[in-house]
C-alpha cells in the first residue's frame, strides 16, 4: 500500500492519538470534577480545544471526550447540550484565522448553550449563567490555553507530534 493510501484513513497511530486526547479530556474533567461542572466552572480540559486549531482531527476526539466527561455531570442534559457546545466550538475553531480568535469559540458557545441549559435546569438568570460559564471558559481557554499553546509552538518536536 502506498504512503498516500495509508494516510487517507485512520491509521493505528492516528486512532491512538485521538483516543489519548479524548481520554485526557475525560480524565482532566473528572479528576477536577469539583470545578468542572455547574454554573461556575473552570474546566481545565477545555484548553485542549485549541488542538483543533492545529489539526482538525482533534475535533472528533474532543467531542467524544466531552460527551464521556458529561456522563459524570450532575445534569443529564450536559451530555446533549454540553457536547453540542463543544461540537459547535470545534467547527468555529476550524475557520478561525488565528489562535486568539479560535480561543473565543468555546467561550461563546459554552456561555450561550450551557448558560441556557443551566437556566432551564436551575431557573437562574440566563445572563448570570452565561457570564459565569463564559468567565470560566475565558480563563481556561483564552488565558491558560493560549499561553500553553504559544509556548508549545516554540518546540518544533512537540508541534510535529501535534500536527502529524
Amino acid at each position: 500500500m502506498s504512503q498516500k493510501n495509508q494516510n487517507a484513513g485512520f491509521s493505528t497511530r492516528r486512532l491512538v492519538k485521538l483516543a489519548f486526547v479524548a481520554a485526557l479530556y475525560v480524565v482532566l474533567t473528572y479528576a477536577l470534577g469539583f470545578m468542572s461542572y455547574g454554573n461556575i466552572q473552570f474546566r481545565v480540559a477545555e484548553a485542549l480545544m485549541l488542538l483543533c486549531f492545529y489539526k482538525k482531527d482533534y475535533g472528533i476526539a474532543l467531542t467524544v471526550g466531552c460527551f464521556i466527561a458529561n456522563m459524570f455531570s450532575p445534569m443529564a442534559l450536559d451530555m446533549v447540550f454540553g457536547t453540542a457546545a463543544t461540537l459547535l466550538a470545534v467547527l468555529l475553531i476550524y475557520v478561525s484565522p488565528n489562535i486568539f480568535v479560535a480561543s473565543l469559540a468555546p467561550v461563546a458557545t459554552n456561555a450561550v448553550i450551557v448558560g441556557a441549559e443551566l437556566t432551564y435546569c436551575f431557573k437562574t438568570p440566563f445572563w448570570l449563567n452565561a457570564l459565569e460559564v463564559g468567565f470560566g471558559e475565558f480563563v481556561c481557554v483564552c488565558v491558560a490555553g493560549v499561553i500553553i499553546f504559544k509556548l508549545v509552538e516554540r518546540n518544533a518536536s512537540v508541534m510535529k507530534i501535534i500536527t502529524e
